[in-house]
């Protein structure tokens, strides 16, 4: 009973959190779970993605019907290709060197490392993104090639796109926070839903409770509901203020996985 709670509450707070700042909630679910050690590697990040893809589905959906959507289908759609075949890349990456090395909590030190240097880089950037000169990319095939990394890194973490895809749109898009969240958002339900797919084809779904997925689906769906009305009330600034303190955290608990995985 303690870790249905446990799972439920993380969800919905992080897709609350995810939704609002456009991060998608699993770069918050993955570390945390991986912390409490719940489960294995494989199955918290295969449920992590599949909440992060309800919530993704739940907000896209949601700006479609209700006409705010500030998807431009120029960029945003060659994106979310690209990201759909790297969420297909990303899942084989994962599966290879969860083969290589049979040891999950090397594999779980692996991600927390990687996702280490890319929030830390992700917090660095946001701090002085100000200064920084961006870009206004338009090329379908350049856009892509930005969506097949997001999607790789994105799949390979089970964070579904995290704070990586908003640098990504700042710099080389120069969209506001709240545009770039609602991109990222895009981008997330075509990577995580290939990623998915590839899965279920590849027969690679790890073990794992049945009521654990559809508790944790239905507070990503409940917390994306809550975080979408919360994201139209919010400031720009304020949303930037929350990011980097979510980065900070964040990367505070991968330091602590780290640690517990190569112990």
């Amino acid at each position: 009973m303690g870790i249905t709670i446990l799972l439920l509450l993380i969800c919905f707070f992080a897709s609350i959190l995810g939704s609002v700042c456009g991060i998608g909630g699993g770069v918050i679910i993955k570390p945390v779970l991986d912390a409490f050690h719940v489960m294995d590697v494989t199955a918290i990040s295969f449920l992590s993605g599949c909440t992060v893809l309800s919530m993704a589905t739940y907000s896209v959906i949601k700006g479609k019907l209700g006409g705010e959507s500030h998807v431009e289908a120029r960029t945003s759609l060659p994106l979310a290709l690209g990201a759909a075949i790297g969420g297909i890349v990303g899942k084989w990456m994962f599966s290879y060197v969860s083969i290589l090395s049979p040891n999950k909590d090397r594999v779980g030190a692996i991600q927390a490392a990687c996702l280490l240097v890319i929030t830390a880089g992700t917090l660095i950037y946001t701090i002085y993104k100000e200064k920084i000169n961006t870009l206004h990319v338009t090329n379908a095939a350049a856009c892509a090639c930005i969506g097949l990394l997001l999607g790789v890194m994105s799949s390979f973490l089970g964070i579904g796109g995290g704070p990586v895809n908003l640098v990504v749109l700042f710099f080389f898009f120069s969209m506001p926070t709240k545009v770039a969240a609602e991109n990222s958002l895009y981008i997330i339900f075509f990577s995580q839903i290939t990623s998915l797919i590839s899965s279920l084809v590849a027969k690679s779904v790890p073990d794992f409770q049945i009521y654990h997925l559809v508790l944790m689906v239905a507070g990503g769906i409940a917390g994306g509901i809550v975080g979408h009305t919360a994201n139209k009330k919010i400031k720009d600034k304020t949303v930037d203020k929350l990011f980097i303190g979510l980065m900070a955290l964040i990367i505070c608990i991968n330091i602590y996985n780290i640690y517990r995985f190569t112990r």
